[in-house]
């Protein structure tokens, strides 16, 4: 007993000595000072483990219009990410400059545009782009200006519609369903104003670009507007004047598309968007979000 107490006293004294020679006292650590350093290791730790999983991310570059197919991307990103793809969505406001960043490699995909714009775009620019599945479609209106009803307008009164090929020849064979005007028979969706072979009243076709169509209404009596731009402007579809029929020829010809380089159409990547934005998640938003606006067209 004697010898332990021995040992246990030098022990002692040694330590003292050691604590001396180091020219301080420390204090031994709190129980608030370990948790917050075992905390802060553990938040350094999962934002490391967050930042590694997000590197391990593969990026898709998509180029949108704003609305609604910006914000349809947006709601299949966290779908995306579940199948291990970080969604980078670049937006555009016109209609030509996403298909030219496509072509030149600086997206992996664009989503704006329907099939016969398409066919357009690469038949004057010499480019391959293909579909690689339809998405959606957005019924075309005829919004007021001027003018608040059909029937209201006047001998002469103006029109607005689009003055790419694909879209006027939309517009028009909208006025015609509404007995505005008759084109050549036959004529569908080639339709141009020089196809009109009836105007009874007269009506002075404007074309307009078509981002510009919603600003033209207080210019003009009506003018017949594309789904997303009358979106962005805040019009409402269900304040129309008219608007395309669900089983129309146009509902189905002018669904818009996933568009990429001709050879990727069944890439892996292509394959993981086009089953994010046809997911049921995205449906769910598609018609929870735009009230008959947007329609799904899968």
């Amino acid at each position: 007993m004697k010898k332990s107490l021995y040992v246990l006293t030098a022990a002692l004294l040694a330590a003292g000595a050691l604590t001396a020679c180091s020219g301080k006292s420390e204090a031994p650590a709190t129980t608030a000072e370990t948790t917050a350093e075992a905390t802060s290791a553990a938040d350094s730790a999962a934002a490391d483990s967050k930042a590694e999983s997000a590197g391990d991310l593969e990026k898709i570059v998509v180029g949108a219009t704003p609305a609604p197919h910006a914000e349809i991307l947006n709601a299949a990103k966290e779908v995306l990410k579940e199948k291990g793809y970080d969604l980078v969505i670049k937006e555009y406001t016109d209609y030509v400059q996403p298909n030219l960043a496509l072509d030149s490699g600086d997206l992996d995909a664009n989503y704006f545009q329907h099939q016969p714009y398409l066919d357009q775009f690469n038949e004057e620019n010499k480019t391959t782009l293909v579909s690689a599945a339809s998405i959606h479609y957005e019924p075309f209106g005829i919004y007021a200006g001027k003018t608040a009803s059909l029937d209201a307008l006047a001998d002469g009164a103006q029109v607005a519609v689009p003055n790419d090929v694909s879209n006027e020849a939309r517009a028009l064979l909208l006025l015609a369903d509404n007995g505005l005007i008759e084109l050549k028979e036959g004529v569908g969706l080639e339709a141009t104003k020089n196809d009109i072979v009836k105007n009874d009243k007269n009506l002075k076709i404007i074309e307009v670009e078509a981002a510009q169509l919603p600003r033209s209404l207080g210019d003009v009596d009506v003018a017949v507007i594309n789904g997303n731009y009358a979106i962005e402007a805040g019009l409402k579809v269900s304040e129309a004047l008219a608007v395309e029929d669900a089983k129309s020829t146009a509902a189905t010809r002018y669904s818009n598309i996933i568009a990429v380089r001709k050879g990727e159409e069944k890439s892996e990547k292509t394959a993981a968007l086009v089953e994010a934005l046809t997911s049921d998640t995205v449906k769910k938003f598609i018609e929870d979000t735009y009230d008959g606006a947007v329609v799904p067209s899968f």
